[in-house]
């Protein structure tokens, strides 16, 4: 009986191999348009970065009982972190808005994960352990209040919030679409 549930599992995980090169990984790169502080444009591919979710350019936040525009200062750190430098985005799941969800980085800096420890975008899904020390450290955001992003969406645009998109959202993507094939 062993051999026999070691030979399904086998082949089920022979089928599950033969299905995942149909989830096609995008690679794009280039020099990037930023357009706000979780999302740019490569040539003609916009992206949003997986795994955060940054203020919105037009948010405020507010610090030392005064209004600030949060979202432009998201969008700025951005531009920092990039310097002029080509950026590389991999990705292979889709937004609502058709955006490839892309880990982005330039110069070999991840900048999904150094925009989260700027403190200029929550975890979204990954990078809890980088949001927790730049919350403990009072770091962009994170010096006054705010409205979550994806909160503030709700409330402005009178959006549908968007689901997560770290890396378990993604696995359970990944399988959902190796049998939606089936």
């Amino acid at each position: 009986m062993d051999y026999g549930l070691a030979v399904i599992i086998l082949g089920l995980l022979i089928l599950l191999a033969a299905r995942l090169d149909r989830v096609e990984t995008r690679k794009t790169q280039g020099v990037a348009i930023i357009n706000d502080g979780d999302s740019i444009t490569l040539g003609t591919e916009r992206i949003r970065m997986r795994g955060i979710d940054a203020p919105e350019y037009t948010q405020t936040c507010r610090k030392n009982g005064a209004d600030y525009s949060c979202g432009t200062l998201a969008r700025q750190s951005l531009v920092r972190l990039i310097a002029g430098k080509p950026v590389s985005c991999t990705g292979w799941q889709r937004d609502r808005y058709g955006r490839l969800l892309g880990d982005c980085t330039a110069g070999g800096k991840d900048l999904n994960r150094a925009q989260v420890e700027a403190g200029w975008a929550v975890a979204y899904g990954d990078f809890e352990s980088e949001e927790a020390i730049a919350r403990a450290a009072k770091a962009g955001i994170w010096a006054g209040t705010f409205d979550q992003p994806q909160n503030w969406r709700d409330s402005h645009h009178g959006e549908v919030v968007e689901k997560k998109h770290g890396t378990l959202a993604s696995i359970g993507d990944a399988v959902r679409e190796i049998f939606r094939f089936w």
